[in-house]
């Protein structure tokens, strides 16, 4: 069993006196096995939901002062040895149907696990049901849960990205509300090709409609037979509303028949926990802030960012890029915009205007771009690069 009997608040802090030494993070056994044959020290160290109860007798012979050990499974015996030598131990907390110290992104499978008994029996509909209760409440506990998780989210992501060319990194945002059989989730989902084609990987907010079918046609660019036989398969199910575990079961299902060919992310919240995240996304970081999110989507995106037709969200996501690049220093900082719908955004939701006003004799003036279709999309961003 994991040790859970000590509480937060009696927990050792570190010294921040050394905050300039980089912090050496494990995350697996087999990792810890490699690492720690070279260590005598583990100052600066973070071990990060590991079982190590059969570890004992290799961290008894190394000074464990400044190392971190969060949500790791430990002896009682262990546990005590390890703060008492000047280690700091974050215990796995109680009550709570997530891990908030976990060390990767989610994939589709996991968040779906136990769909066949309903999406509430899911683990992204208990985690779901968990947070609109504990938001109600507020409570300390609950806040610190949710803080930590994200923390680590944020961690493994930046563990993601460093794998890729973030500079090709292309995020696209858009409307929850397309259906799968309407032509703009197939266009959506053309576009995602398109990008992936061209040598971006692509990100979008990770939920259903337009979001759901870029990283479609992202995970699928290799082969466009596919992508239009996904399209005639999910118009089965179109839409989420009032079939939620259909719709999922359904993508799940054409995820699983085709072989994924591209990377793709997903960044979704539990905020807006009604939209399920879509299951063509590869990894999956999910959040429960919607502010992190977001902040965290527009800002790592430095491939440039694509705006299809949304309503209020798409809105907000339009004027944070805004804000961003209005203030960038020079050309190489600003993250170039491409809004899509040229009757959208100049007469339903007139934005383009302003946009144009906060552009003039600012670097963000150059690196705006309005369009009509996917393609002169994909064509104003790559003729950028």
């Amino acid at each position: 069993m994991l040790h859970t009997r000590r509480p937060l608040m009696a927990l050792r802090w570190l010294s921040v006196t050394s905050a300039r030494i980089p912090t050496v993070e494990i995350e697996s056994l087999a990792e810890f096995d490699t690492k720690i044959a070279y260590a005598t020290t583990l100052d600066h160290w973070a071990f990060q939901s590991i079982d190590l109860r059969d570890r004992a007798p290799a961290l008894a012979a190394l000074d464990v002062r400044g190392a971190m050990f969060l949500g790791c499974a430990l002896t009682p015996q262990l546990e005590d040895a390890l703060i008492s030598r000047g280690a700091l131990v974050f215990p796995p907390l109680p009550h709570v149907p997530f891990n908030p110290y976990r060390s990767c992104l989610y994939s589709a499978d996991e968040l779906y696990d136990n769909l066949a008994a309903g999406y509430h029996k899911s683990f992204d509909g208990r985690a779901y049901a968990w947070y609109t209760a504990n938001t109600r409440t507020k409570s300390l506990p609950a806040n610190l849960a949710m803080s930590l998780h994200d923390q680590a989210i944020g961690d493994a992501l930046a563990d993601w990205l460093a794998t890729i060319d973030a500079t090709r990194l292309v995020g696209v945002m858009g409307g929850h509300a397309a259906r799968r059989d309407s032509p703009a989730y197939a266009d959506a989902a053309h576009l995602g090709a398109s990008l992936a084609i061209s040598g971006y990987v692509v990100a979008t907010g990770g939920g259903p409609g337009a979001m759901e079918a870029v990283n479609l046609g992202a995970r699928l660019a290799a082969c466009p037979t596919a992508i239009e036989d996904a399209l005639t398969k999910l118009a089965g199910e179109p839409t989420y509303h009032g079939h939620l575990t259909e719709w999922a079961a359904l993508a799940i299902e054409v995820a699983a028949s085709y072989p994924q060919t591209n990377q793709t992310l997903g960044v979704p919240t539990w905020f807006y926990g009604h939209e399920p995240p879509n299951a063509f996304a590869t990894p999956i970081a999910k959040y429960f802030s919607n502010a992190l999110r977001e902040d965290i989507l527009l800002s790592r995106c430095r491939g440039g960012l694509i705006i299809l037709p949304g309503e209020a969200g798409t809105v907000q996501e339009v004027f944070q890029a805004a804000t961003r690049n209005y203030y960038a220093a020079g050309d190489d900082l600003v993250t170039p915009v491409v809004l899509v719908g040229r009757h959208h955004w100049t007469e339903t939701l007139p934005v383009w205007g302003l946009l144009r006003s906060l552009g003039d004799a600012r670097a963000m003036g150059r690196h705006i771009y309005l369009v009509d279709t996917p393609y002169e999309a994909v064509a104003a961003l790559t003729a950028t690069a």
